[in-house]
C-alpha cells in the first residue's frame, strides 16, 4: 500500500484519487480552494459537457495537439468507461445533438457531488484550503510536498493534477507548470484555446448580440485555408465568438499569435451557390423594382447585419433596384458569399475555455502518466500538453489520464 499525494481536485485530480483509492492506496487529495471542482462547476454553461458519445476513434480526431499520446489512456478508459462510471454511481446522463453528454439534471454541481460521494467511499482524505507550495525530489524520486505553511507531506507517489491557467479565479494559476519545470520537466508555452477572437473592422461593435446559424467559416493565412466549418457564431463588441469561432481559435490560435492577422471569410448563405444566390437576389430586386435598395433587401438578413452589408456593398442605399447594374449585383451576392474580417488576435486566459501547452507529453509514459524523469510523479489532465475541440472532449481527455495515473500505483 502507497501513500498516494494528488495536487489539485478539479476533475482530473478526483477522479484519480478514486481509482488509487480503489488500489488500496492510502490517498490525499490538496485543494487550494474552499470546495472541489471549481472549475468542473462553470463548463458547459453549468451544465457540464461530462464526455462526448462518439466511437472511441473520432476522440482522436477531436484532438488538437498530441493525440497519439492518448492513445493508450482513451483505449485503457474510454468515453463509454466514462459513462457507465457515472451511471454505475447514481448519475443519470442523456446525450445531445453532437453526441454531447450531460447530466439529466442540467446540473454540474451533480457531477461533482457524485465524484465527492465516490472519493468518500473509497476512503479518500479530502484537504481544502490547502496550497502546495513546492514538490520535493530526492534521488530521482519524489519524496514529499511542502505546503504553503511550511509542512511537509511525505508520500511515495504524486499526481499533478492542478490544470491549467484558463479561469484563473478557479484556481487555475499554472501551479503545476512551475512544479514541473523546477524538476526538470520542459513546458510548452501556455496560450489561451478555445477562446473568442479580436476583429478589426470598426463597424464590429454595431453587430454586438448578433447570432448567426447555419453559416460557413473559414479562416485565411493570406490563400492558405486554416479553418473551414459549418454551423453558429456570435458578434460581440470585440470581434467574434459562439460554437464555430472556439473551435477555430484551436487550430488558427497559434497561427494568429505569431502572424498577428488573419481573415475569416463568413458565407452566410451557404446553402445556396452564388448563381442561386444570385437568382435569389433577382427575385427580391424584381418583386420590389420601384424600391430603393435599402429597402428592397430587408429580408435577406438579419435586422443588425442589414446597414453593414448596404454600406460594404458599394451601393448607394438610396438607389432604385431597377437601376442597379449586373457588375454591383454581383458584387453584392460575392459580398454574401464572402462576408470578411480581420482577425487580429486571441481574447486573454480569462475568457479560455482551455489552455493549450503545458507538460511535454514525450517525458511522460503514456500507459501510466508518471514522468520518465522522476520516478513516482505522475501528470494527470489539463496540466500536460493536450487540448481537444469543444464537445466533451477535454473532458474526456481529464478522466482517461487521471485513470491512467490512478489506477497504476500500487
Amino acid at each position: 500500500m502507497s501513500k498516494v499525494l494528488i495536487v489539485g481536485g478539479g476533475a482530473a485530480g478526483m477522479f484519480a484519487s478514486i481509482f488509487a483509492a480503489k488500489n488500496g492506496n492510502e490517498v490525499h487529495v490538496f485543494e487550494k480552494n474552499e470546495k472541489l471542482g471549481k472549475k468542473l462547476f462553470i463548463t458547459g454553461k453549468g451544465r457540464c459537457n461530462v464526455t462526448n458519445a462518439c466511437d472511441v476513434d473520432e476522440l482522436f480526431q477531436n484532438m488538437v495537439s498530441n493525440e497519439k499520446f492518448m492513445y493508450s489512456s482513451f483505449y485503457g478508459f474510454t468515453n463509454q468507461d466514462v459513462m457507465d462510471f457515472f451511471e454505475n454511481a447514481g448519475l443519470r446522463l442523456k446525450t445531445e445533438r453532437g453526441n454531447r453528454v450531460f447530466p439529466q439534471s442540467d446540473h454540474s454541481s451533480d457531477v461533482i457531488r457524485t465524484l465527492e460521494l465516490e472519493m468518500k467511499r473509497n476512503g479518500v482524505h479530502i484537504h481544502l484550503y490547502s496550497n502546495v507550495e513546492k514538490v520535493v525530489v530526492e534521488d530521482g524520486r519524489f519524496s514529499y510536498l511542502v505546503m504553503a505553511d511550511g509542512s511537509k507531506e511525505e508520500g511515495d507517489a504524486c499526481i499533478i493534477a492542478t490544470g491549467g491557467v484558463s479561469y484563473q479565479t478557479t484556481g487555475s494559476t499554472g501551479d503545476g507548470y512551475r512544479f514541473a519545470e523546477a524538476m526538470g520537466h520542459k513546458i510548452t508555452e501556455p496560450a489561451p484555446s478555445l477562446v473568442p477572437m479580436n476583429v478589426r473592422e470598426e463597424y464590429i461593435p454595431a453587430l454586438m448580440g448578433l447570432s448567426l446559424r447555419n453559416v460557413q467559416a473559414t479562416v485565411y493565412d493570406g490563400k492558405k485555408e486554416l479553418y473551414s466549418d459549418f454551423g453558429e457564431m456570435l458578434f460581440t463588441h470585440f470581434g467574434v465568438s459562439g460554437p464555430l469561432i472556439i473551435s477555430a481559435s484551436a487550430y488558427v490560435g497559434k497561427i494568429l499569435q505569431k502572424k498577428h492577422e488573419l481573415k475569416l471569410v463568413i458565407d452566410l448563405k451557404p446553402a445556396l451557390s452564388e448563381e442561386q444566390l444570385d437568382a435569389r437576389v433577382l427575385r427580391e430586386f424584381d418583386a420590389n423594382h420601384n424600391k430603393q435598395f435599402k429597402n428592397a433587401v430587408t429580408g435577406l438578413f438579419p435586422a443588425k447585419l442589414l446597414p453593414v452589408m448596404i454600406h460594404l456593398s458599394g451601393i448607394d442605399p438610396e438607389k432604385k433596384v431597377n437601376v442597379i447594374t449586373k457588375e454591383e449585383r454581383m458584387n453584392f451576392v460575392h459580398l454574401i458569399k464572402h462576408f470578411t474580417v480581420t482577425l487580429t488576435g486571441l481574447r486573454d486566459f480569462k475568457e479560455a475555455i482551455i489552455t493549450r501547452g503545458g507538460v511535454k507529453v514525450k517525458e511522460v509514459n503514456p500507459s501510466t502518466m508518471e514522468s520518465k524523469l522522476v520516478q513516482g510523479l505522475y501528470f494527470a489532465g489539463e496540466v500536460l500538453d493536450l487540448d481537444a475541440l469543444t464537445g466533451g472532449f477535454n473532458l474526456q481527455i481529464a478522466w482517461s489520464t487521471a485513470y491512467a495515473a490512478g489506477s497504476n500505483i500500487w
